[in-house]
């Protein structure tokens, strides 16, 4: 009986909670939240189910753990400058680049506003409104703001990237797409028709931080 207790505990020690995590992002990552089930996971890690649960409760524990550790750092990133606004661009950068390569993050992420990721990111960005100056009662509309700003943007921006086949060319994407609104009725559409051009030759990252931008400004006008 001691043997196998000691077997056992080997067993859990090897099996940890750290090594469950990273093979449940490896799973995300390459068939998505709906494939990320316990059965499946246990036939990666060669263990039962009942292995894993000694470690995580739940799937719901398992995707905010998953969560929480891709974008560790990601709230700790220094920022070139130290400025607020350099701050709060490098979080937004580090979140948009994550839910790039993890698209399941996104949702995630949306989902649960109270997870320890969600209010992590919050909280860095918040601290930065604070020290742009902003008066105490326009703070949560401002940070809000933001993280709304940049979970959306970040968020949809992968949802477009999955909806694409495997091996489409972004760029034949964009110009087919970009086609279209060129070819809109002038009459219903002016202001589609005339951006169109863009369209095709826009950065996702580019236009991301621009948009950025537009917050902050808008921010800066609060002080």
């Amino acid at each position: 009986m001691a043997t196998r207790t000691r077997h056992t505990e080997r067993r859990e020690d090897a099996l940890s909670r750290e090594r469950i995590v990273d093979a449940a992002v490896e799973m995300l990552d390459t068939a998505g939240e709906g494939g990320l089930t316990f059965r499946a996971l246990s036939a990666q890690l060669r263990t039962g189910p009942g292995a894993i649960y000694w470690h995580v409760t739940n799937k719901s524990e398992l995707l905010a753990a998953a969560t929480d550790a891709v974008l560790a750092g990601v709230t700790t990133a220094d920022a070139a400058g130290d400025t607020p606004e350099a701050t709060i661009r490098t979080v937004a950068l580090g979140v948009f680049d994550a839910i790039d390569a993890h698209p399941w993050i996104g949702a995630q992420l949306a989902r649960v506003a109270s997870q320890s990721a969600t209010l992590q990111i919050f909280e860095r960005i918040g601290q930065q409104v604070q020290a742009l100056g902003v008066p105490g009662t326009a703070q949560f509309d401002a940070a809000s703001a933001l993280l709304n700003y940049i979970l959306g943007v970040a968020g949809q921006n992968a949802a477009n990237a999955r909806a694409q086949e495997p091996g489409t060319n972004r760029s034949d994407v964009l110009g087919a797409e970009s086609a279209v609104w060129a070819s809109l009725d002038p009459g219903r559409y002016p202001f589609i028709r005339n951006i169109a051009g863009q369209l095709r030759d826009h950065d996702d990252r580019a236009q991301f931080l621009a948009g950025l931008d537009l917050i902050l400004a808008g921010i800066a006008g609060l002080r």
